[in-house]
């Protein structure tokens, strides 16, 4: 053949074509399919194509606080939950997903108040209000534009706010009902109390840190002495502060005390505690001289004197003295703690509070006065060094509780408030019957998590002392000094709440708030109103009645709640504790948890370190789907890592998956699924399998998406892409492919298996790489198609995959992939020592004396040629002189020599047949029959 004609043989040749890019450029492609998505009202549709679906996936979302713009957190949650949504669509699930916002409370409050550098006492309580209703609807935008650019489908239009009218009312509706059933009250116990941002906090609100503390041991003396010598109780504590409000020293009634000879005094505390307090306080020379039972000595001393102040201090019992550390006796102060608070009330000690809002000391507090608690520590100690009751000093570090928001150490601090009760009607018993029995916890060690929290927590700190929020409607009595409310008031506030908001509580007079008749228990009439408003998380924890039985979509109770670990003992036990309370069941039927975004080297992300990756950052440079990506791929179960490092190699992950769209988008150009389609039972061995691995991948991802494990769905995706279909199948096929008769049926077997393999992966990863799996499906072309990826529904194994698992087959190609890794290595090496340049330049001769290897290899020399990417295999029926093992399969031998014939110029295979046609003397056999054959075609 001419120079000329040789030329043109690259247009003989079935090239790929596709106008799907390469490059994904998906900072700015995004953009322009959320465009198409907004024009199309992409949800409604999505969520009308199953409405007569027969059935329901509701995930309720939990509100995120519309105070800031979002972050990585925020990231992790919305699209944990966009999967779960996407992937319950495609699943043939009517799935309505309505998104929310927290905007009451502290954290709105607080920022606003840092904007607006100013404190509480500046403002009036109203215009506070309006600026934070305002600051709170601001954000909620901003916030919704932000999930929306992360590909997160959702009632953007039509959220839930609990600052809107109907919601505010529902809060109220659920208070008074609650009122009214016997659980809320109001007592003065201590509380979390925030003297920075001057508020109550409930035990959501707060979390430990490390904190630097004095540690003191203390001697609280006897009424009366033994033999003569001052007898005095030792005390141990880290808040020396409290000291002020002491009332009792608790001693545990089997614990064996010892009296111990210290010089001319006798110190008394636990007998195992008595070595290692003298050791730290390098004491000695101390004799124990008589032992007893706690119950005993409290018979004997009955009380002690205060340390530093003239007040009688009592001996009480107390189960909950241990002797990890400390003495053995411990100082009470029942406006300073939980356990001592219980103590006080089960043997009547007064509750001394001598600290104000700001947690100072008040004037009651004397030489004190004015002191912060915290800052009064060093004075308290010297007085008790001059009196001569302090025995040792240091100071420890310790976890601390501190206020979420400010970061700053709280106090427990006696005050009034309105309180939930647990176990009121058998609550905490019942919650703790649901969360073992009702609700499955995702990971399963949730259970146990928010168990242990339901088992030990104290009643529900509903009233907080802050501007923004709903009101407790409640008053205090001019003539008694009672606070006071009934359900009738509340559900009066609760309708006016409805038309006109929450502001009416304190825009309206008493007389517009309170029915006809209402007084106080003592018959008085004449009564002011509360200021408190209710803790935020009562706010969202009612949403189960101001939003799932609100919506005409959703349903109580919801299949799924998904958040933070954190909500154990946040949004899962608001929700749980007042749905347990008012409809006798749990609101959901799953709970789901993950862990919290760290960096590369597990640290907690702040601005301080400078570790802090914005989403925004992330995507103008890689796109939002890549943070699915980095999302699907981590076990969330765990804390969750993010680095510039881990975003690059995502990203080049996500390039090979992309890559193998491409491929596959790029040989179906001239194929009609509705015609060209090739039954199982006549496709090529090779297809078979290929569609075998497609059946147990689709399998596999559907398990994985079940049991909510989307790290494996990922990792088996991203493998079957890179290794068994690049790297294997597709490399294969390029020869059939490109070279075959366009309709020949070995070519239109293969690209079934391409179309079925791009059907299948474009449907599988949609809920994880909602952008790109849009992209490909635009340009897919089928009978039928949906307008949207996200319409289409998920590869039915059944019906759909029917025929195509193969044991054998699977089992079959898993042995002929070995075999090939190891020729491969052979023919790498024999390139190294330039016996061959392609692969296509050489021949391949195989022996084995395994049976099992001989039936994969022996008549099928055409196939493993191709499999192999040689021009020519050999099946030798006895060993050649230098034959070698092949790398890692020692049971056959292989030998790779120059391939007989010459290079056909078209398919680059080498033949003997290549010169044989004399008008085409530089193209092999079949290359020549394929030539002729278009040409016979035109």
């Amino acid at each position: 053949m001419s120079k000329e004609k040789t030329k043109n043989y690259k247009e003989t040749l079935n090239l790929p074509k596709t106008s799907f890019p390469m490059k994904a450029s998906l900072p700015q492609r995004e953009p322009e399919i959320l465009k198409r998505w907004k024009s199309q009202d992409i949800y409604k549709k999505v969520l009308s194509s199953r409405k007569d679906a027969g059935k329901t996936f509701i995930l309720h979302d939990g509100p995120p606080y519309a105070n800031g713009h979002i972050h990585m957190g925020h990231v992790l949650n919305k699209m944990l939950k966009d999967i779960c949504v996407k992937y319950f669509t495609m699943k043939g699930y009517e799935s309505p997903y309505i998104p929310g916002w927290d905007c009451h409370g502290l954290p709105v409050e607080h920022q606003l108040f840092k904007e607006l550098n100013i404190s509480k006492h500046d403002i009036d309580q109203v215009e506070f209000r309006k600026k934070a209703y305002k600051y709170a609807m601001k954000f909620v935008g901003i916030q919704a534009k932000e999930f929306e650019r992360l590909g997160v489908f959702g009632d953007w239009e039509n959220p839930y706010l609990t600052l809107t009218k109907d919601y505010e009312a529902d809060i109220l509706s659920v208070l008074a009902e609650l009122y009214e059933k016997g659980y809320i009250y109001k007592d003065l116990k201590p509380v979390n109390w925030c003297k920075e941002c001057e508020t109550a906090l409930a035990e959501a609100e707060v979390e430990y840190e490390d904190k630097a503390s004095p540690s003191v041991y203390v001697k609280f003396k006897a009424e009366k002495g033994s033999d003569g010598k001052p007898v005095y109780f030792v005390i141990w504590t880290t808040t020396p502060w409290t000291l002020l409000a002491n009332v009792a020293v608790a001693l545990h009634p089997e614990f064996v005390y010892a009296s111990v000879k210290v010089g001319d005094e006798v110190w008394i505390m636990d007998e195992d505690r008595v070595n290692h307090l003298m050791e730290k306080a390098g004491i000695q020379g101390y004799q124990i001289t008589g032992k007893a039972k706690g119950k005993e000595l409290i018979k004997q001393y009955k009380s002690l004197r205060h340390p530093f102040i003239d007040r009688e201090s009592v001996l009480v019992p107390a189960e909950y003295v241990t002797k990890e550390d400390g003495t053995g006796c411990v100082h009470t102060a029942p406006g300073h703690g939980q356990d001592d608070y219980i103590t006080g009330k089960k043997h009547g000690l007064p509750v001394v509070m001598p600290v104000d809002d700001q947690g100072k000391f008040k004037k009651e507090a004397g030489e004190f006065a004015g002191e912060d608690v915290i800052k009064a520590n060093k004075g308290i100690i010297e007085k008790m060094r001059s009196e001569g009751t302090l025995i040792y000093s240091e100071e420890v570090v310790h976890s601390y509780p501190h206020c979420w928001r400010c970061k700053k150490p709280i106090i427990f601090r006696a005050t009034e408030q309105w309180f939930m009760s647990i176990d009121h009607k058998d609550l905490r018993g019942r919650m703790a019957a649901a969360i073992e029995n009702d609700v499955e916890w995702i990971p399963a060690s949730g259970e146990e998590r928010i168990g242990a929290m339901v088992k030990m927590r104290p009643d529900w700190c509903l009233s907080r002392q802050r501007y923004w929020g709903v009101p407790i409607p409640a008053f205090k009595c001019v003539s008694c000094g009672e606070s006071f409310t009934t359900a009738e008031v509340i559900r009066k506030v609760s309708d006016l709440t409805r038309e006109s908001g929450a502001d009416v509580w304190f825009e309206k007079s008493i007389e517009e708030l309170v029915p006809g008749g209402t007084r106080c228990t003592c018959g008085s009439e004449e009564f002011k109103k509360e200021d408190n408003i209710l803790d935020v998380w009562f706010d969202s924890g009612v949403s189960h009645k101001a939003v799932m039985d609100a919506r005409e979509e959703l349903s109580y109770p919801c299949d799924l709640y998904l958040e933070g670990s954190d909500q154990h003992r946040g949004w899962f036990q608001a929700a749980l504790i007042t749905a347990m309370a008012t409809k006798e069941g749990p609101p959901y039927r799953k709970v789901l948890t993950h862990g919290f975004v760290v960096d590369g080297e597990g640290k907690k992300m702040s601005k301080s370190i400078g570790n802090v990756i914005r989403p925004e950052d992330v995507m103008k440079k890689y796109g939002a789907d890549i943070l699915r990506l980095w999302v699907a791929s981590s076990d969330y179960m765990g804390d969750i890592k993010l680095s510039t490092e881990i975003l690059e190699r995502l990203a080049d992950g996500y390039r090979k998956i992309r890559n193998t769209f491409r491929f596959l988008l790029s040989n179906l150009y001239d194929f009609d699924p509705s015609k060209d389609m090739v039954p199982l039972e006549e496709m090529a061995e090779i297809d078979r399998w290929m569609l075998s691995s497609l059946h147990r991948l689709a399998k596999k991802a559907t398990s994985c998406y079940d049991s909510w494990e989307f790290h494996k769905v990922y990792r088996s995706i991203y493998d079957f892409c890179v290794y068994e279909v690049s790297a294997f199948y597709l490399d294969v096929m390029k020869d059939l492919l490109y070279i075959l008769s366009p309709d020949d049926p070995a070519r239109r077997s293969a690209q079934t298996v391409m179309f079925r393999i791009l059907h299948t992966l474009v449907r599988v990863l949609a809920p994880i790489l909602s952008f790109t799996a849009e992209e490909v499906w635009e340009h897919m072309t089928f009978t039928g198609k949906q307008d949207s990826v996200h319409m289409s529904y998920w590869p039915d194994l059944e019906e759909e995959m029917a025929g195509w698992e193969d044991a054998d087959l699977l089992t079959k190609w898993g042995e002929i992939l070995w075999i090939r890794d190891g020729v491969m290595k052979s023919l790498e090496l024999k390139r190294e020592k330039k016996i061959i340049g392609s692969s296509l330049e050489a021949k391949v001769c195989l022996y084995t004396e395994n049976k099992e290897y001989g039936k994969y290899i022996q008549g099928n020399e055409d196939l493993l040629a191709k499999v192999f990417k040689v021009s020519e295999v050999v099946f030798l029926t006895s060993p050649e002189e230098g034959m070698e093992e092949i790398s890692g399969v020692s049971d056959i031998k292989i030998s790779v020599e120059k391939a007989s014939g010459e290079k056909c110029q078209r398919c680059w295979n080498f033949s003997e047949t290549v010169g044989q046609n004399k008008d085409n003397p530089d193209l092999c056999e079949r290359c020549y029959n394929v030539i002729s054959e278009r040409s016979s075609n035109g």
